[in-house]
């Protein structure tokens, strides 16, 4: 591999208040397979969450920074994360995306394991030794890392990896606060939305958080909110931008739109109206005034570094992604509710995550278009090297609409690439290098 210090050098001038990032690394592989190794197989990586599994026996299959895993909950109840792949020719055992099981058999020879991952039977056994599998060497493989917060799991393939509260740090308030609009439990509802696009995956984690873009790129959803009757409360667009540490951050911001968990609007009528009023004396309730209404009124973007959104909205969505190519990206999204919310609340919560951030919604497919158009631009990153990611430097707190929260990311993103790139070019003495 090539020295890559050009290629992810950020220009940042605190004094002139400018902050710059390489347009070359949206573009270029070496940059890419560098990021695989520094971040996708250093950091922890959402994986699903517990609602997905809740019976004993069901289990989902993911595909996580190209590893295939099992995401199940056995028949002793316990949750655990299996790498999908056959200890003995290496085929991927299980093949459904979802299902309950007491077992999986991998289909190439028959080897059948059970839903803890321990292997079970193999056909012809009598021709291996006794002591086979006295070290369980033929078990599935546990992921290296595997923790939970608040119903969410995460893996990571970095076995000396921090454990996950400490790595998840000051994000953990802001999926409190999502976690605790639940006394049930929240609870991913229906199944997954997948699309791809033709971008870098970088310019996705900025969109994620990007307030800046709203007023333009999704003026006609707004003109639509507008042009009908009783779809917005007089509140307006603005709120605050924060640095949550370890390349995590936040945006959290008034907006007008409803939210089923406190935000009432008149198209919902006195049902929803009087649906609302109990959520908010409740949610008072539990936590007192001061955060119910945090809970109630507030929206939130929240990035976990790298790859992990939780959009909490006019509706909650669990979004992640990975690249494919530098310029190919691949979506997954859920959405997530309160378990015991009323048939009326589901349903309205349901219209706006299709509504507005679905695949065909208002928001998706003008960010899809926004993000292609970045990418091709890039073609002329010869003339036009750099992207400002400037907006609200020198503030003492930004604003929703500023971008403290992607120079967050950026900052933590050069820093695990550029320690990788030195340890590389200290192995080889400087020379290139191959991968």
């Amino acid at each position: 591999m090539q020295d890559l210090s050009q290629r992810i050098h950020l220009l940042v001038d605190p004094a002139r208040q400018r902050f710059k990032v390489p347009r070359a690394s949206f573009v270029d592989p070496e940059v890419m397979a560098a990021e695989r190794q520094a971040i996708f197989d250093r950091c922890w990586l959402y994986l699903g969450h517990a609602s997905e599994i809740a019976a004993p026996g069901q289990f989902v299959t993911r595909t996580v920074a190209g590893r295939r895993l099992i995401f199940n909950r056995d028949t002793d109840g316990r949750i655990n994360a299996l790498m999908n792949t056959c200890p003995h020719r290496g085929a991927t055992v299980c093949r459904e995306r979802s299902g309950t099981a007491k077992n999986f058999l991998c289909f190439y020879h028959g080897w059948v394991f059970h839903s803890t991952g321990k292997l079970r039977e193999q056909p012809g056994q009598a021709a291996y030794a006794p002591d086979f599998n006295a070290q369980g060497g033929a078990d599935l493989t546990p992921a290296p890392r595997h923790e939970e917060y608040r119903g969410f799991h995460f893996v990571s393939f970095d076995k000396d990896i921090v454990d996950l509260p400490t790595y998840l740090g000051q994000a953990r308030e802001y999926i409190d606060l999502v976690a605790d609009q639940s006394e049930a439990g929240m609870t991913i509802v229906g199944g997954t939305q997948e699309y791809s696009m033709r971008a870098n995956w970088k310019l996705l984690v900025e969109n994620s958080i990007d307030g800046y873009h709203a007023a333009t790129t999704h003026a006609t959803y707004l003109d639509y909110l507008k042009g009908t009757a009783g779809a917005l409360a007089a509140v307006g667009i603005e709120g605050v931008g924060r640095d949550l540490g370890n390349g995590h951050g936040v945006i959290e911001y008034s907006a007008p739109w409803g939210r089923p968990i406190g935000q009432w609007i008149p198209a919902w009528g006195e049902q929803g109206k009087a649906d609302i009023d109990r959520i908010i004396a409740r949610l008072t309730e539990r936590f007192g005034a001061e955060r119910a209404q945090r809970i109630a009124f507030k929206n939130r973007n929240l990035l976990i570094f790298p790859n992990l959104i939780i959009n909490d909205i006019m509706a909650i969505t669990v979004r992640t992604f990975y690249p494919l190519a530098p310029d190919h990206l691949h979506v997954n999204a859920w959405a997530l509710a309160p378990a015991e919310e009323s048939d009326w609340a589901r349903k309205s919560r349901l219209e706006n995550f299709l509504e507005f951030l679905g695949p065909g919604g208002f928001a998706t497919p003008d960010d899809v278009e926004a993000l292609q158009q970045c990418q091709a631009g890039f073609n002329n990153l010869q003339e036009v090297p750099w992207n400002d990611i400037s907006k609200g430097m020198g503030k003492p707190q930004p604003a929703a609409d500023d971008e403290i929260q992607m120079r967050v990311f950026w900052t933590e993103w050069h820093k695990r690439l550029s320690r990788l790139n030195q340890a590389q070019q200290k192995n080889e003495g400087g020379s290139p290098c191959k991968t």
